[in-house]
């Protein structure tokens, strides 16, 4: 994400009984620094998406590293690095990230953020239809009708444009897939995501040699500020996704459910009041259909919630005690 970032549902947290404050804290500035990227992606909007992404890789890679070196977890880098499913996995899910982040970066620079936030707000029930799909796991009423609520929003949308809004659609998608394979990934989330970066950089610095000797690179080129602008391309995609990933293992399934619209919020916010996108009837109505099927949504998150905590004290009366 962005949130790219940003994902609510970008790393599978563990399950947490209570929130604590570090864990919210944590989760808050993550979701702050999802917000704001819109203003740094702006920043480069002058430069291809290809070639931000690829620098989001190559600069993300230290960064990981560092942190791996620090928590002592580099050997589970080594173990994934000769698991053969490991690493297929991990291609996987590299290749969504590569995907999700390019059209995110090509779009809040293409003044599309509106479509962006769109695509984020939807990206939550859309993984719940994926796991209905995929997984077979039951929707209940609310459920059903915020996925059907969503429906319309996109329908009003095509009818706007004449066409499906792919923006929004291509993230939610890949956002949505990415944490689908992620569950799937045998590591932690740091390391997960030092293996994808890691997968990428041949390719990124690949792409980077080659515009760079076609003389159509920004890397220095162009000067010193858009230098500094790719360099920090690593700190901003891998910093926010750090912090998140050890926040989410200190907060309850639903409050992460809840926080994670924090992140497209802030970008709805900057996309019409700061860089003054078009937002229509049509586009106002999408939203506010959105809005009101993540209310729905929540209400059955908090819902399932109390009825496992139910169950939980019903099961063990004397904790109660």
């Amino acid at each position: 994400m962005a949130q790219d970032t940003l994902e609510p549902d970008l790393i599978a947290p563990v399950a947490y009984d209570e929130d604590t404050p570090r864990g919210f804290a944590f989760a808050l500035v993550a979701y702050l620094l999802w917000g704001f990227l819109p203003f740094y992606m702006k920043a480069v909007a002058h430069i291809p998406a290809v070639e931000v992404v690829a620098h989001r890789v190559v600069w993300s890679v230290p960064i990981a590293a560092v942190v791996l070196i620090l928590l002592g977890r580099t050997q589970d880098i080594r173990a994934a690095i000769k698991s053969p499913r490991t690493m297929a996995m991990a291609l996987i899910t590299a290749g969504l990230i590569t995907v999700n982040w390019s059209i995110y970066v090509w779009s809040i620079g293409a003044g599309r953020a509106v479509e962006t936030a769109l695509g984020y707000y939807i990206n939550p029930l859309f993984s719940v239809l994926l796991g209905s799909v995929l997984l077979k796991e039951s929707l209940d009423g609310r459920q059903k009708a915020a996925i059907a609520l969503a429906v319309v929003a996109v329908a009003l949308l095509a009818l706007e444009t004449g066409g499906l809004p792919w923006v929004s659609l291509g993230l939610a998608g890949t956002w949505g897939f990415y944490a689908y394979f992620k569950k799937s990934l045998p590591v932690g989330p740091n390391q997960g995501f030092f293996l994808e970066v890691l997968i990428l950089t041949v390719p990124a610095i690949g792409y980077i040699a080659y515009i760079e000797a076609m003389g159509t690179g920004h890397f220095g080129a162009t000067g010193m500020a858009d230098v500094w602008l790719l360099l920090g391309c690593g700190v901003v995609t891998a910093v926010p996704l750090m912090i998140y990933a050890n926040g989410a293992k200190l907060l309850r399934l639903s409050t992460i459910g809840i926080m994670q619209y924090i992140a497209p919020t802030m970008i709805f916010i900057i996309a019409v009041f700061v860089f003054k996108e078009p937002f229509g009837p049509y586009k106002l109505a999408a939203f506010v259909l959105i809005w009101i099927a993540l209310g729905i949504y929540t209400s059955s998150l908090l819902r399932s919630r109390r009825a496992r905590r139910a169950a939980a004290a019903a099961a063990h009366p004397s904790a109660q005690a």
